[in-house]
């Protein structure tokens, strides 16, 4: 069912490298579809808005029932069961003292001759939380995108989820109190991102838009990047596990299937040097997949998705790895931490067999809101810097100015760009006249 592959044969090395470009997202059936929604939400702003959500969501907006406020959340916080609450709290702490090494701080210099130069850091001053809502609720979710807004001093941080039942949505709505959020959107999809991107007369205009979505959320932040700001461009869940011969096979099948989970379009891959640890996980998530809940997924995730690749060394494991760039990586060797220093690529690296990625997703404290697709070549993990803006700080005294602005006024004419030097030249002949 699952596909084991030889590095070192080359009847395999050409299925290596599809796993290894699975990373490049294409968008293009799906651009104009959402490429009309944005219209249409631009154009007609509620009235669209609420059509869609009626259309896609099957509930009927209107300009009463459009969101959750605080007083919701305060009182779904209360009403959850005592165990609930303090698995959120613990959460939230350890989420919390995580991103609070994150803080970003504003410097200067001093030069002797009155050059003052430097850094301003501002956080962005509203943001919006988007939160899937469709098929299950995720407050783990508006934690890891909330509490670092809030860590970095946001002023008013929104959320954007399709949850319409009060009741059902005490979790997220309980998180919510928790990061200090100002209102729940009841809206969803490409047309949310949109709404929050322009602004209607029931929706605030938020500068920036974080938190995973469906494709067609994807795409929406995608296309409306400039207008805002966005995290990242996000495609399927992914982990990859570099295991060596002492690796046990039932924790790594059990990390394969916790991936394999999320969706039939996970990718779960295992990278050993080990030939006898492949074929044992291989037997092994045969005998285990039919009693495995949400075995369907599982299977089609595997089968499509999944492969177990057995290479000559840990060394060739780990070019593999930093090839594919996985959004999650496990290292089950060992000496996990002599392989620390060869990872390039990763957006959330596990180490050792009592550090497995669900971990990550709910209480180890980093974020979980991870680069996919091969994008941890360049993304990072959501964090309290993608809630701040950088301003430059250039103050120079007239001493500071005189030693410079020769070489300043030059480099003007040799760009061909003379008011630029004109500028500098003024503030000489001023002097002397």
């Amino acid at each position: 069912m699952i596909k084991i592959l030889y590095a070192d044969e080359k009847a395999d090395v050409a299925n290596i490298d599809k796993i290894i470009s699975r990373g490049v997202l294409s968008f293009d059936e799906f651009f104009e579809p959402v490429s009309e929604i944005i219209k249409n939400i631009r154009k007609d702003k509620d009235k669209a808005l609420i059509y869609y959500t009626e259309k896609f969501d099957n509930f009927k907006l209107n300009d009463k029932n459009y969101f959750f406020e605080k007083q919701d959340f305060e009182e779904a916080y209360k009403s959850i069961d005592e165990r609930t609450r303090d698995i959120l709290d613990t959460a939230s702490e350890r989420i919390g003292n995580f991103h609070e090494n994150q803080k970003l701080k504003s410097w200067v210099t001093f030069e002797d001759n009155g050059t003052i130069l430097g850094q301003k850091i501002t956080p962005i001053e509203k943001v919006a939380l988007y939160v899937p809502g469709g098929k299950a609720l995720y407050p783990s979710t508006v934690l890891m995108t909330g509490i670092p807004a809030r860590v970095a001093g946001v002023d008013k941080i929104f959320i954007a989820s399709p949850v319409y039942d009060k009741e059902k949505a005490k979790t997220v709505l309980a998180a919510a109190h928790i990061i200090g959020a100002e209102k729940l959107y009841k809206i969803g999809g490409a047309q949310a991102v949109a709404a929050l991107s322009f602004g209607t007369d029931l929706i605030e205009k938020v500068d920036k838009i974080v938190g995973p979505g469906n494709i067609y959320v994807t795409v929406a932040k995608k296309l409306l990047f400039g207008n805002i700001d966005i995290d990242m461009v996000a495609g399927p869940s992914e982990i990859l596990i570099i295991a060596d011969k002492f690796a046990n096979p039932d924790f790594i099948v059990q990390d394969m299937f916790s991936q394999a989970e999320h969706d039939e379009l996970a990718s779960s891959l295992l990278v050993t040097d080990s030939e006898s640890l492949a074929l044992k996980v291989k037997e092994k998530i045969n005998n285990l997949l039919k009693s495995a809940e949400r075995s369907s997924i599982i299977e089609k995730s595997l089968k499509n998705n999944g492969a177990i690749i057995v290479t000559s060394s840990i060394n060739e494991a780990v070019e593999i790895s930093n090839a594919v760039a996985p959004e999650h990586l496990e290292i089950l060797t060992e000496k996990p931490f002599e392989i620390l220093p060869l990872i390039r690529n990763a957006g959330a690296i596990f180490l050792g067999e009592y550090s497995p990625e669900p971990v990550g997703d709910y209480m180890a404290g980093p974020n979980h809101v991870l680069p996919t697709s091969g994008t941890a070549k360049f993304f990072s993990p959501l964090g309290v810097y993608d809630f701040c803006k950088k301003s430059s700080i250039i103050s120079l005294s007239k001493e500071a100015f005189d030693n410079l602005e020769n070489k300043i006024s030059d480099f003007a004419d040799l760009e061909g760009l003379y008011s630029h030097g004109s500028s500098i030249k003024i503030r000489r002949k001023n002097e002397t006249s």
